[in-house]
């Protein structure tokens, strides 16, 4: 279910990275947990994240949750057609609903997040 290609955060965020560049969304179970997602709140292209910083909210049916950078770097594109369509992260959270595309500042930052097989582990263990 997991993209193996993909790092993951025990916040429930996943990162593609691609040469220097790094797409970052929600993984599955974060969606599932959240439920009928109404609203996404993103930063606009420019904006700087430490690892771990917030850069934005998800609001569903049940709550709002804080979106956390896996790495350090800059955003260089943000998701917009999740603006008119938030439920997109419902359907296709490893897929179309990524959140924002960055420049990553240390791609050594990488190697602390857990593989698609450490991050199932996670949830079966915190299940």
């Amino acid at each position: 279910m997991y993209p193996r290609e993909y790092r993951y955060t025990r916040e429930h965020e996943w990162i593609k990275l691609e040469g220097e560049r790094a797409t970052i969304g929600i993984t599955h179970y974060a969606q599932e947990q959240l439920g009928d997602i109404v609203f996404v709140e993103l930063p606009k292209a420019g904006a700087e994240f430490a690892v771990l910083e917030a850069f934005g909210t998800v609001e569903s049916v049940k709550a709002v949750s804080e979106l956390y950078s896996p790495v350090s770097g800059r955003v260089e594109e943000v998701n917009t057609s999740l603006n008119e369509n938030p439920a997109l992260l419902n359907r296709e959270p490893h897929g179309a609903a990524w959140l924002i595309k960055i420049r990553v500042k240390d791609p050594s930052e990488l190697n602390s997040l857990l593989t698609a097989e450490q991050y199932e582990a996670f949830l079966e263990s915190s299940a």
